[in-house]
């Protein structure tokens, strides 16, 4: 029987290294998921936005997950993300994708052409139908021009496929609505590090976290913390974090986060375009925050 208690407490979206020559640079994602593994982290996610997905060609999202996949050799989960504007294109890669070695599917909104409630509650059912693992939604307003209502989640999580959501669009009240009427055997997942902990106060069950690349260790000791309900010290890692949380988002994201892993000399600073590196100064703040 699948548990959904896997996918309590700390989730990696993990970034994509690349070469100087533009390349995936594949011994350095090695060497990232054995670091996080050994820092403590709960899953890892493959192939969301902080992987620069857009940016990479099919065959290298084939190749990364299944070296995330072999690297990680069943210590923790590997989710995948998998979504689009298309919902005939994401059951089309149902049907030829590789899911061995992967736990869950994590399936972001459609974004572009902005669909209804009614579109995303049809979009959602009928991947479930034909999905051949556990699905997470995944709503991040800011990056799709579309937020999923809570009335629309709590609607998909009656569908036993749909085990949990990723919820990223910074909207408290709509957070803690989900958090209080939505059923036993459904995760509310935070997509936004800086709010975690108050979500986790209120009855959210983890987080798929971006500054996790860098700091897996303090953010993981955070987290675990917070699920045996010892919120005092777990607001210690929280204010010891804040600075480089905001510091990670401010100019935009993976280009923060790898900022301090390039200062930690755990990847080389390339982003793929349209993505550009973080400022000469944001750089120096962040150098003086590692």
């Amino acid at each position: 029987m699948h548990s959904i208690n896997q996918y309590k407490g700390l989730g990696v979206a993990m970034v994509t290294p690349f070469l100087q020559t533009g390349e995936v640079d594949y011994p350095n994602l090695e060497q990232l998921v054995n670091h996080l593994i050994i820092s403590g982290v709960d899953y890892l996610v493959a192939l969301g936005t902080t992987g620069e997905t857009p940016t990479l060609t099919d065959e290298e999202k084939h190749k990364i997950l299944r070296t995330i996949v072999e690297t990680t050799q069943n210590r923790v989960p590997v989710i995948v993300g998998m979504g689009g504007p298309s919902t005939h294109h994401i059951l089309q890669q149902f049907k030829t994708f590789d899911f061995s070695g992967i736990s869950a599917i994590l399936s972001v909104t459609p974004y572009y052409n902005k669909p209804t409630q009614t579109g995303l509650i049809e979009h959602y059912q009928e991947l479930a139908y034909h999905a051949p693992l556990p699905m997470i939604l995944y709503n991040v307003g800011g990056r799709t021009g579309c937020n999923m209502e809570a009335e629309t989640t709590l609607k998909l999580a009656e569908n036993e496929k749909i085990i949990g959501i990723k919820e990223a669009s910074g909207m408290m009240n709509q957070i803690m609505y989900l958090a209080k009427h939505k059923p036993e055997n459904f995760l509310i997942i935070s997509g936004d590090d800086a709010i975690t902990l108050p979500l986790m106060a209120v009855g959210a069950d983890g987080l798929i976290s971006v500054v996790s690349n860098a700091f897996p260790a303090e953010m993981a000791q955070m987290m675990h913390l917070a699920q045996e309900g010892n919120f005092k010290e777990a607001a210690v890692f929280h204010n010891q974090m804040l600075d480089i949380i905001q510091a990670c988002f401010k100019e935009g994201s993976p280009a923060g986060v790898k900022a301090f892993l390039a200062v930690q000399n755990r990847l080389e600073y390339y982003l793929r375009l349209p993505l550009t590196r973080v400022s000469k100064e944001h750089q120096e703040r962040i150098k003086n925050l590692v």
